[in-house]
Formats: C-alpha cells, sequence, structure tokens
C-alpha cells in the first residue's frame, strides 16, 4: 500500500481506502454487523488507513459498527502504533427537511456529538458537511460555527462533500480541510480546475463513487438487475437525491455500452482495478474510497495500488473515449 498525506490534516492514510455507504450489506440489503467487522478487519489487514462514512449510512448503522470495531471489541484499536486509522463522517443530510436553514449551530453540534458518540471517541478526525444546498458553501455563519466547534476540541478538521464543481470552490473560501468530490472515467470536470485550487491552498481530496456505482467494473450489462431499495434502481434519475450520485449521472445502458469499450480498448480484464489507478494518476488526489460490502471486495480493491503506472497512451485513450461519449451527457451538469 502506498500512503498520501490528506491535505493539511497532515494524516498519512492509504491511498486506497474504504467506503462504507454499503458496509455490511449490498446496498439495501438488511444489515449484517458481522460481515461489517469482517470488513473493517480486512480493510486494516490489507494497509487501509482511513474510513469515511456518514451518519445516515445503512440507516444510521454503519457508523457505530466502525466505533466498535476502532474501540477495540474486536481486537483492534484505532491509535495502532503502526497503521493508526483516521475516520471521516459526514452530517447534515439526516435534516427533514434538508434545507439550507437547518445548518445551524444547534443541528451542526447535535450532529458532531451523536457522531462522537457513534465512534466513541472525544474528538471526530474530520467531519464533512454532507452535500448541503449550494447556498450553505457561501454562508460565513456556518463555517464559523465549525470554527468554534473545531476550537472546543470536539472536532480535529473539517471540510466539506460536494456535487457540482463551483461548489468545492466556494468552499475554498474557508478554513477547509478537505473536500469530497465525485471523479472517475465518468467524471473528469474536478481535475479542470478544483484541483489544482486545492493544491494551492493544501486542501486534502477525497473522491468518491470511483466506479461510478459499478459501471466501471465491467461487469454488468443491460441485463443486470439490482435490488428494489438499492439506489441503483430507484436514483437513476435524481428520484431521491442528486442523480449525480447513481451512476455518475450518466444513463445506465450508455455507461455499459462505454465501460465495455475501455476494457476493449484498455485491453484489461480488471477495469475496476485500472479505473482506480487512472484516479491515483492525479497527484492532487489525496485518497480513493471505493466501496465494500464484504472483505473480498477490500482485497480487490487495494490491488489498484499494486498496479503500473497508466502509459501515457492509455491516459489519452480514456480521454478520448469521454470526451466523445460522455462528456456530452454530463460534464456541464456537475
Amino acid at each position: 500500500m502506498i500512503y498520501r498525506t490528506l491535505g493539511k490534516t497532515g494524516y498519512k492514510v492509504s491511498e486506497i481506502s474504504l467506503g462504507t455507504w454499503q458496509l455490511g450489506s449490498r446496498w439495501g440489503d438488511e444489515f449484517n454487523d458481522e460481515v461489517a467487522q469482517q470488513t473493517l478487519q480486512s480493510a486494516v489487514d490489507n494497509g487501509i488507513t482511513l474510513f469515511d462514512t456518514a451518519d445516515i449510512y445503512q440507516d444510521r448503522l454503519s457508523e457505530p459498527a466502525i466505533g466498535r470495531f476502532l474501540n477495540g471489541e474486536n481486537g483492534y484499536n484505532r491509535q495502532h502504533p503502526d497503521n493508526p486509522v483516521h475516520v471521516v463522517t459526514k452530517m447534515g443530510r439526516d435534516l427533514n427537511p434538508h434545507v439550507a436553514e437547518g445548518y445551524n449551530e444547534q443541528n451542526l453540534r447535535y450532529f458532531v456529538d451523536r457522531s462522537r458518540r457513534n465512534q466513541q471517541v472525544d474528538a471526530l478526525d474530520l467531519t464533512l458537511l454532507h452535500c448541503p444546498p449550494t447556498s450553505v458553501f457561501s454562508d460565513k455563519k456556518v463555517f464559523d460555527v465549525l470554527d468554534r466547534i473545531k476550537a472546543e476540541g470536539l472536532i480535529r478538521h473539517y471540510g466539506v462533500s460536494i456535487e457540482k464543481v463551483e461548489e468545492g470552490l466556494t468552499a475554498l473560501d474557508h478554513d477547509i480541510s478537505a473536500i469530497e468530490v465525485i471523479f472517475n472515467m465518468f467524471r473528469m470536470k474536478p481535475a479542470e480546475e478544483l484541483f489544482a485550487r486545492c493544491a494551492e491552498k493544501n486542501v486534502g481530496i477525497i473522491v468518491r463513487v470511483p466506479l461510478a456505482s459499478g459501471l466501471l467494473t465491467g461487469r454488468y450489462t443491460a441485463d443486470t438487475k439490482f435490488g428494489p431499495q438499492d439506489h441503483r434502481t430507484f436514483n437513476r434519475n435524481g428520484e431521491a437525491f442528486d442523480k449525480g450520485e447513481t451512476f455518475s449521472g450518466v444513463d445506465y445502458l450508455t455507461g455499459v455500452r462505454v465501460a465495455q469499450q475501455l476494457k476493449e480498448e484498455l485491453h484489461t480484464d480488471n477495469l475496476a482495478a485500472t479505473a482506480l489507478r487512472w484516479i491515483l494518476m492525479h497527484p492532487e488526489v489525496s485518497v480513493v474510497i471505493p466501496g465494500a460490502s464484504r472483505p473480498q471486495q477490500i482485497v480487490d480493491n487495494v490491488v489498484a495500488s499494486t498496479l503500473p503506472p497508466l502509459t501515457d497512451e492509455q491516459m489519452q485513450t480514456v480521454s478520448r473515449i469521454y470526451d466523445k461519449e460522455i462528456r456530452p451527457l454530463v460534464h456541464h451538469l456537475w
């Protein structure tokens, strides 16, 4: 495993880490804590030192599962001398309604305190506003609250998770430590300006949805079916939350076709690992957080860190296919 620095946090984190949206089960299936604990154990066994979670993941069960794991119930201590694990947790999506006015001091303090209890810690390593309404990013009062909470020692660092590049650029006006953003072979816009601006300000970049909800594994077909509670079934057109979170906003059949084209032109039978390695070719990226619902997927994901760099020809191939097949559909939206 190779380790990178997560912006101004100074944390040394594995370049391939773990996103826990589907920890303990596939999306929409019943949460299985035993599988969750086994998956987290597989992560640390394979050198992963960052878990990304949110207070709402897995019907609010993901974050407490991480807390139990890291506080010794399964023999692992978060302050392991060789590989200390850092937790990124997102907050805000539990607001109902999810409106800008909800990002007030009372609610933010409630979310921070709840996550501290869930993780069984005095201070959160890094908390992110979880894709709030766009107006929140320019609201100085929100970030003043985060500054006060940080000064009180309840959080060590804070940042934002964004849907649109413009939101990230606005957030850079505040004292954030990291930005979490969708970036993959089907979503290239962040590399145009956001990455360079983050590097200038020493703001870490956490890449989520790196495989476009599984499209970039190259394993799906036109006939693949997902469960009724899986967002890949019910959110294809943004019915429940931002459309860009599901298949990176790409039409499913288009994504299946283009993924097969990428496999063929890149001459790979393991498009998933190649897609992760493509992200790691961007030096501004601090960490990539593919998800895993079972231990073997951890093993599959970390292979990307062992692959040789993509060649200039391979990078150009990806860009050419994106420009022709994907850019007209999604680039202007996020």
